[in-house]
């Protein structure tokens, strides 16, 4: 019988989904290396391997044959895909285009050595834009955006996602929630278009024009608007759901309580930056890799105080989720301040802190970037994460998101469907 490697269910399905990879008509215990191999939108390859024995049968299934070595070890149903790097150094898997899938060839070869003997190969399609799905690009007012609409009349809930302060119109997070039922818009606020790389501040309002825009989408359910940020992004969803009162539920993921590194302007008042100090930051001589977690001044200090964003003061309900290996900042630490600023207040804050996971906290099974380019900055920075527990980390995040936004803006349990 001729060697068949199949996914299931479905050779094709959304990036977040979890898959069986199984191979067939292999001699019983017959030693082989899987591997394997993506090709991202600018050329660069992402590969990964493991080394396998087949059971008696000539069988294996990933979901419960443990890999002997390789990329990973142990049982990783999913190890093929969340252990893919770029032999080039300093690389991150991202989605540029959310239209179209990432490609993966999944190849089996004889033995654990050169993989020279190809045995059987397939391809597997995973999707960042579900059936129905659409995809539109807003230029309204100021916003510089993409709209992304589930299929169906609603009502549905309705997120704003915005990404660090390496800018850009990021899209494949807000695409993949609104797969999974969220009217989502993925919205730049800096290094965009005619957005400055830098800005010398960035104003509230400009915030509010997104959460009224999305407010006027007939899908939306009209009982408030999520948010949710990363990095530079996380304390703008604090800010917007401190100061915004269309904001119902934020998520701060590898954020901080306090405003970040560019000043944000409200109706009567700003909240200065943060202090911080370029001089404090460290060059790698080895690998040239930048660590900024010194940078900042400390939070516990009273005079930084005037850059805290007054979370306390919001109606809102906030979830908090942060790495314990993030190499980027300190985010763990001042994720706990806000929470302890919350719970001083008699406030109820969910919050998760995940042990080797690093500041890039990303759907499930986009491989871990530890270090890679600051689009702005231009220097290549150390993000932090160790393999096997960001990997687990992502997974569990994705669910908390989900399932915190479908509570707190559908007041429902997250869909079956979603899980």
């Amino acid at each position: 019988m001729a060697v068949q490697v199949t996914v299931l269910p479905s050779p094709r399905c959304l990036f977040d989904d979890p898959v069986q990879i199984r191979v067939t008509g292999l001699l019983p215990q017959q030693r082989v290396t899987l591997r394997a191999c993506l090709l991202d939108e600018g050329g660069e390859l992402f590969q990964a391997h493991a080394h396998y024995r087949a059971d008696g049968s000539g069988e294996l299934d990933l979901t419960h044959c443990p890999a002997l070595g390789g990329s990973y070890s142990g049982v990783e149903p999913m190890g093929l895909l969340w252990c893919l790097r770029s032999k080039t150094p300093y690389k991150r898997l991202a989605k540029r285009n959310v239209l179209t899938p990432f490609c993966v060839h999944l190849e089996v070869y004889e033995g654990h050595g050169d993989m020279s003997r190809l045995l059987g190969k397939c391809t597997h399609e995973r999707c960042f834009l579900g059936e129905g799905v659409k995809r539109i690009p807003v230029r309204e007012g100021r916003l510089k955006a993409t709209l992304f609409l589930p299929p169906g009349p609603g009502p549905f809930p309705g997120l704003i996602d915005l990404y660090g302060s390496g800018g850009g119109l990021v899209e494949y997070r807000a695409s993949l929630l609104a797969s999974r039922g969220f009217v989502t818009l993925a919205l730049a606020y800096m290094a965009f278009e005619d957005l400055p790389a830098m800005p010398e501040v960035l104003e509230l309002d400009y915030f509010q024009e997104a959460i009224d825009f999305l407010q006027k989408q007939q899908q939306v359910k009209d009982a408030g608007i999520g948010v949710l940020g990363l990095s530079k992004g996380a304390d703008l969803a604090l800010s917007m759901a401190t100061f915004l009162p269309g904001i119902k539920a934020a998520v701060s993921i590898s954020g901080s309580g306090f405003n970040s590194f560019i000043p944000l302007r409200g109706d009567g008042f700003t909240i200065p930056a943060h202090p911080y100090d370029l001089g404090r930051m460290k060059t790698s001589e080895e690998s040239g890799l930048v660590d900024f977690s010194d940078i900042l001044d400390d939070h516990r200090d009273p005079a930084t105080w005037d850059s805290r964003i007054p979370v306390e003061k919001s109606l809102a309900k906030f979830l908090f989720l942060s790495g314990l290996d993030d190499k980027n900042w300190k985010s763990d630490l001042y994720c706990r301040d806000a929470v302890q600023r919350l719970h001083q207040c008699g406030q109820k804050v969910e919050f998760c802190s995940y042990s080797g996971a690093g500041h890039l906290l990303e759907p499930p099974y986009l491989p871990l970037c530890q270090s890679s380019i600051h689009k702005v900055l231009g220097v290549f920075v150390q993000w932090g994460g160790q393999w096997r527990e960001h990997a687990r980390a992502q997974e569990d995040a994705w669910q908390r998101i989900q399932a915190f936004f479908w509570k707190h803006l559908m007041n429902s349990d997250i869909p079956k469907s979603n899980l």
